[in-house]
């Protein structure tokens, strides 16, 4: 059956819902859901995806969802389609910047600093749990705590949902953030819009992810997004049959990756000797400015 709606797992797909400026409604009614009472935020702005560190030596972090509410909290949200080595250590690493960005000059600054939430929306699930009731959980919320498991650093949480451990059907969604975790999910796979889903908020997310209403140059890169995220699929799922996930996942899926990034560097260096704007080549490779400028 011909899909109806847009694959959220995508690049392009998690963008479209999530990240633009039409979409900031349901980017905060989706943060709400996971986000503590005393965080719950009104209004939203996006932040540059892109942050470069100190100097030319060191690594810069690429988020997918950069943003900030009005009374500065920061939230990373990251969609993460297949298992990487040191995962959690990259999380921690962006972290980082949101909160060397509250550095104040001067001498009067005291290092009060605001709340920063890393999200990681998971296409799969860790392997270091020791208890069966933590391997089952969707919502792990991590924080800093004492010996005495008492949260010493409250302003520094990462939030992950490990979407494979979601298996409510209709009938058994309670929460909103069950209803987004059901959404997510099974986008891909609706005909038509559950009962559940018809206030305004949820409305307005089907109507986002609507193939028909995207126009021939979204069609085009959610496309090529779509090959993407099914050649991820496709090799570890085949890695699971033959036993070498951890092999097929360092060496595979690196070298997908590898391979990918040369095509889009192809494609940007054929559509700048063609004159396009830089702005149109972000939008078709999914590339930055700096990494098309130094092509």
């Amino acid at each position: 059956m011909q899909a109806k709606y847009i694959n959220p797992y995508t690049d392009f797909g998690f963008k479209k819902i999530f990240g633009e400026e039409a979409s900031k409604p349901l980017l905060m009614d989706f943060l709400n859901s996971l986000l503590p009472a005393h965080h719950q935020i009104a209004d939203l702005s996006f932040k540059n995806t892109e942050q470069f560190g100190q100097n030319e030596h060191t690594r810069k972090a690429i988020y997918d969802i950069y943003c900030e509410s009005p009374s500065g909290e920061k939230f990373i949200v990251e969609l993460q389609k297949a298992k990487q080595s040191f995962f959690k250590d990259r999380m921690v690493y962006y972290s980082t910047f949101p909160i060397q960005e509250e550095a104040k000059k001067g001498g009067s600054w005291s290092f009060e600093l605001k709340a920063v939430y890393c999200i990681g929306i998971l296409d799969f699930t860790f392997d270091d749990y020791e208890s069966e009731p933590e391997r089952s959980e969707v919502v792990h919320t991590v924080q800093l705590k004492n010996q005495n498991n008492k949260v010493f650093y409250d302003k520094l949480s990462f939030i992950y949902l490990e979407m494979p451990n979601f298996n409510k059907q209709e009938h058994e969604l309670i929460s909103r953030l069950d209803q987004w975790l059901y959404f997510i999910k099974h986008l891909e796979d609706f005909q038509h819009i559950p009962n559940i889903f018809k206030d305004s908020i949820f409305v307005q997310a089907f109507a986002t992810a609507e193939l028909a209403k995207l126009n021939k140059e979204d069609w085009l890169q959610y496309e090529r997004n779509l090959n993407i995220y099914r050649d991820y699929k496709n090799t570890i799922d085949t890695a699971f049959v033959e036993g070498k996930l951890e092999g097929v996942i360092e060496g595979k899926i690196e070298g997908k990756i590898e391979g990918k990034l040369e095509e889009k560097h192809r494609m940007a260096q054929m559509m700048k000797s063609d004159g396009e704007s830089i702005e149109k080549i972000v939008k078709y490779t999914g590339l930055s400015i700096a990494e098309i400028e130094q092509l």
